[in-house]
């Protein structure tokens, strides 16, 4: 019981802090509660609290069958079975709107300030600071790849000075790069960020690509 008690406590703020509180509750009359027989009591509270606010959050189908849902897929096929029904009844039909073409003009899940920013730049033949970088940091990154290529060519020919002069430029010209992938994930909306470029994977991936070949 304690620890059923215990995990489905760990599992949500709210019956974390309900139970927090009837322990507080149970901690202030131990000496009155000290008795084996009241001790079961105040566990079959706590688990019957605990109980119920897991049941309030079950879709009404399953409230009072808690045995019943096994995973998440039983709450999934609940809400699946809810669609399928309202399609049946036609409850998507004459929505407002059918048969319109969407207004792509604005971005619903934009930041209303950031969207009318973007829209005042596009109309002026303009793009985004972080545009305007990820298309520079892109350009940088295939043009240094092509350096590594010729310079790892001077290394499979035996020509390990010009390779140590060309290694050390390209490293330079790495870090270059990641600074500039990391001013540009600073400036770019959540979700768009990327990642810099690593010494050892790229020299990885190339002679991949040649075992490959």
């Amino acid at each position: 019981m304690a620890t059923r008690v215990a995990r489905a406590a760990a599992s949500s703020p709210l019956i974390w802090y309900e139970a927090s509180c009837l322990g507080r509750i149970v901690g202030r009359g131990v000496s009155r509660w000290a008795s084996s027989s009241s001790s079961p009591k105040i566990a079959d509270r706590l688990s019957g609290v605990i109980d119920s606010v897991n049941d309030r959050k079950l879709p009404p189908e399953l409230r009072g069958q808690r045995n019943a849902v096994r995973s998440e897929t039983d709450i999934v096929n609940i809400v699946e079975r809810r669609i399928w029904h309202s399609m049946e009844e036609g409850h998507f039909e004459n929505l407002p709107g059918k048969g319109k073409p969407l207004d792509l003009s604005t971005n619903p899940h934009a930041d209303p300030a950031e969207d009318t920013l973007y829209r005042i730049l596009s109309r002026n033949k303009c793009a985004p600071e972080w545009v305007e970088l990820n298309k520079e940091i892109r350009s940088n990154i295939a043009e240094w790849r092509l350096a590594l290529q010729r310079a790892l060519a001077h290394r499979e020919g035996g020509n390990s000075s010009k390779w140590g002069e060309c290694s050390e430029a390209l490293k330079m010209q790495l870090r270059s790069i990641n600074n500039k992938v990391f001013r540009y994930n600073l400036i770019v909306p959540f979700g768009r960020q990327m990642f810099g470029l690593n010494w050892e994977k790229e020299l990885d991936h190339l002679n991949e690509k040649k075992v490959d070949c």
